[in-house]
């Protein structure tokens, strides 16, 4: 199980490697392709994690576990619900979630399982789904929730979920994951506020990976946010809001309005 992560050192450098308890092995070429060990160490203190992968697209699910669709009334689907997330909305572990300036109303957290893309697929077999897998990552799908049906002719999901630091990754991403022994937990401020297991999963990654690949191209770097589970609420300005996944880390990001 190796941890992938990207950072920026205090010269500006960007760079990619793997993570130890204290430090990180830095690596040179393709994370996703060749690469090597450059052989130098970097503290971790000495560097700024970033986002851990720059993905063209967010694919955020929907009605994905079986214990939130019991609450909410639905059906289990028949094929992934899904909504796409820009590029643009990514940050990484520590930078903060800003408020739209235009807007006062609720905004909530969602911890999630997210998957990254290693290899560029289309149509892919579910079978050999796991292949185009690169690992996984922590993902805080944060959403403006008074704008999502602010005009009752049409949802608005990708504005509501779209805005600038409102798709939140990291703090690494962990290969050959045992995902489905794990669980999300989700703290605010410190409070716990989910709890819920992986293998409780509707669509598990191979078949989400599947299923997707035949509506659009996959692309290294890709993340397939796998959808939340019970327990999404609100977060208030000035909190902090934590993803915990063992075997990846903390992605802790403070909510902040523009004007403090």
């Amino acid at each position: 199980m190796t941890q992938w992560v990207r950072f920026r050192s205090a010269d500006g450098h960007i760079g990619f490697g793997g993570l130890g308890r204290d430090q990180i092995l830095e690596y040179a070429g393709d994370m996703y392709g060749a690469h090597a060990a450059t052989g130098k160490l970097l503290p971790l203190a000495a560097v700024t994690l970033l986002c851990p992968c720059s993905p063209s697209k967010i694919i955020a699910l929907w009605n994905n576990f079986h214990a939130l669709a019991v609450k909410l009334g639905k059906a289990a689907p028949k094929y992934p619900l899904f909504l796409l997330k820009p590029a643009s909305c990514s940050i990484g572990p520590g930078e903060s979630i800003r408020r739209p300036a235009a807007y006062a109303g609720k905004i909530a957290y969602e911890g999630e399982l997210g998957i990254v893309i290693g290899k560029a697929c289309k149509n892919v077999a579910a079978e050999e789904a796991s292949k185009y897998i690169f690992g996984y990552t922590c993902v805080n799908d944060v959403t403006a929730s008074g704008v999502l049906n602010d005009n009752p002719n049409f949802a608005q999901w990708c504005r509501a979920k779209g805005y600038d630091t409102f798709g939140c990754i990291g703090p690494a991403i962990t290969s050959d994951l045992e995902w489905s022994t794990l669980n999300v937990v989700t703290r605010v401020d410190g409070v716990e506020r989910q709890n819920y297991p992986l293998r409780d999963m509707i669509f598990p990654p191979h078949e989400l990976v599947s299923h997707l690949s035949h509506d659009m191209s996959l692309l290294p770097g890709d993340v397939i946010a796998c959808g939340t589970s019970v327990g999404v609420g609100s977060v208030k300005d000035g909190s902090t809001v934590e993803i915990a996944i063992d075997g990846i880390g903390v992605l802790a990001n403070r909510l902040r309005a523009d004007d403090i």
